[in-house]
């Protein structure tokens, strides 16, 4: 991702944590706990309507779609406002209605800042008229060294991809998994006499039920586990590589056979009971499974040669020369 996409998400970011919908929660995607910085962040997201993606939102292009104070907004204004979003971003917008509301309700407070401090001329103070500069030149460079640094059409072929992916067959092992379903029992909050009792013969009746022979986990699950999503599968977590297994729960299951129902592993949170449905052993993905995501790293290797490469023929082009002492007196505070 260029400097330019990570001003933009950052940015982004920012804005969908400052303003959520009403009452809710502020949303912090990808786990990018990014900090405001105030102008710079600000010019990103200016930047970020220069370019366009493709966003179906139901509307003929001239139809009003929100509103911001008295101002309507358009879906064409509504496509440039989410401009240079990550595809897996569009996805995720895409499929998720309420992530959509709050990302959109965000961009339209921003347009509102953005009118305020245009309004007040905040962009024709000296400082922030440079800092713009910047940031403006920083975006031409990036954007241009990305049009001289691309790696070639048609790269890798297909003998660099094989000898690559030959080369790192390491790189490539898929750990052994797992699929689980569990019961979980939670414990009190709080050292309450009564609740820890109360939790406890709930455990102790799960564990009865699930030692009958007639006893069907997922039904049980469904009825008595406190984990609602795993829950409303039947208990089901869904398959997880053996490192991503929390480590109490590793030690005690992954020696069992399929089938079989470990006893109560007391953890901080409560009590998990699990049950293994499936295992996936351990093997070396195919070139086939991992080659696009080979395609991708490989290019991105080769742009970054490209850009060096680039770089150095433009410095041998105008050689740089710099004067240490002179930069080293020009960078020396005066004293007071």
């Amino acid at each position: 991702m260029t400097s330019i996409q990570h001003n933009k998400m950052d940015a982004l970011v920012w804005l969908r944590g400052m303003f959520s919908i009403e009452g809710g929660v502020p949303y912090a995607p990808m786990q990018l706990a990014t900090q405001l910085r105030p102008v710079a962040l600000f010019a990103a997201a200016i930047f970020s309507i220069a370019c366009l993606s493709p966003l179906r939102v139901g509307a003929e292009e001239t139809t009003a779609v929100a509103r911001v104070g008295e101002t309507e907004v358009k879906a064409e204004e509504l496509r440039a406002l989410l401009g240079g979003l990550e595809p897996r971003d569009w996805a995720a917008l895409a499929h998720d209605a309420a992530l959509l509301n709050r990302t959109v309700r965000a961009l339209l407070v921003q347009r509102l800042v953005l009118q305020e401090a245009l309004a007040k001329q905040w962009d024709k103070q000296p400082a922030v008229a440079a800092k713009l500069e910047r940031l403006r030149e920083n975006a031409l460079i990036e954007s241009y060294l990305d049009s001289v640094s691309a790696a070639p059409a048609g790269y890798p072929g297909d003998a660099e991809l094989q000898s690559a992916y030959d080369g790192n067959r390491a790189a490539f092992l898929v750990p052994r998994q797992f699929r689980l379903a569990q019961i979980f029992v939670g414990a009190p909050k709080s050292p309450n006499r009564d609740e820890t009792d109360k939790a406890q013969a709930k455990l102790d009746a799960v564990v009865k039920k699930l030692r009958q022979p007639e006893s069907d986990f997922a039904v049980l699950a469904k009825a008595q586990s406190e984990e609602p999503k795993s829950a409303a599968r039947g208990g089901e977590i869904g398959w997880l590589p053996e490192n991503r297994i929390q480590p109490e729960i590793r030690l005690r299951v992954l020696g069992q056979a399929k089938d079989v129902v470990s006893e109560p592993i007391h953890m901080d949170d409560g009590w998990h009971i699990i049950k293994i449905l499936e295992v996936k052993e351990a093997y070396t993905a195919s070139l086939a499974e991992v080659r696009e995501q080979l395609v991708a790293q490989m290019r991105t290797e080769r742009a970054k040669i490209e850009r060096q490469n680039y770089l150095a023929r433009l410095v041998q082009k105008s050689p740089v020369s710099i004067n240490e002492l002179a930069i080293t007196s020009a960078l020396t505070l005066p004293k007071k």
